[in-house]
């Protein structure tokens, strides 16, 4: 997947950059950015790598949610606590949002027929069809939350993805990369450029 948008060696100033638009916005506090041994202790502890530029992000605050916020206009209130806390959240609800993007997929697999068209041909029975599924999600590329139910591509040396929102199978784009999101989902426009993504099985969602 790598670089995308000729975004390399930008990681450090894309994610820097980012951070700086988000404490303009006053949405959130946002406390002390992630250590390296921190991103170490979550990277193992979970199984991914974020990416350079939402690592960069982190390492420049870690937005939290103790600030009361209007929610955004896009946000579903299914995440009522949109800044995933890497510091402070339980682990089971961190767990739970680097698993939603899989598990949208899986419930539109069962209930709305949904088929990935490279995984073969669908099983006949619904339930034969969730757990086949299942064992192909477990191949497909980790995405890390960032705000509620938008997500970037978790993979070490990746800068300058479009940010996505992902709800089941209904993913679209939200920020050609991590800093047209910010001013994409907090009210300030947005850039006219298009998106490219490259990330495997999710691109083809789009």
């Amino acid at each position: 997947m790598g670089t995308v948008g000729g975004q390399q060696g930008g990681g450090d100033a894309l994610g820097a950059e980012a951070m700086r638009r988000l404490r303009q916005r006053s949405v959130c506090d946002i406390e002390p950015g992630l250590t390296d041994a921190e991103f170490d202790a979550i990277e193992r502890e979970f199984g991914f790598h974020f990416a350079d530029d939402h690592r960069a992000f982190l390492a420049a605050g870690l937005p939290v949610n103790s600030r009361p916020e209007p929610p955004a206009p896009g946000v579903i209130r299914a995440h009522p606590q949109p800044w995933p806390d890497w510091r402070h959240a339980d682990r089971d609800e961190l767990r739970g949002l680097l698993d939603w993007p899989a598990e949208g997929v899986l419930f539109d697999v069962e209930n709305n027929g949904f088929w990935y068209e490279q995984w073969g041909p669908r099983p006949t029975d619904s339930a034969s069809a969730v757990a086949a599924a299942k064992r192909m999600l477990t191949r497909v590329p980790v995405l890390a939350p960032v705000y509620g139910h938008r997500y970037l591509p978790a993979e070490r040396g990746a800068v300058g993805h479009p940010v996505m929102s992902v709800w089941q199978t209904d993913i679209i784009f939200y920020g050609v990369d991590l800093a047209d999101y910010i001013d994409r989902e907090f009210g300030h426009g947005g850039s006219d450029d298009e998106p490219r993504v490259t990330v495997e099985f999710w691109r083809d969602l789009l």
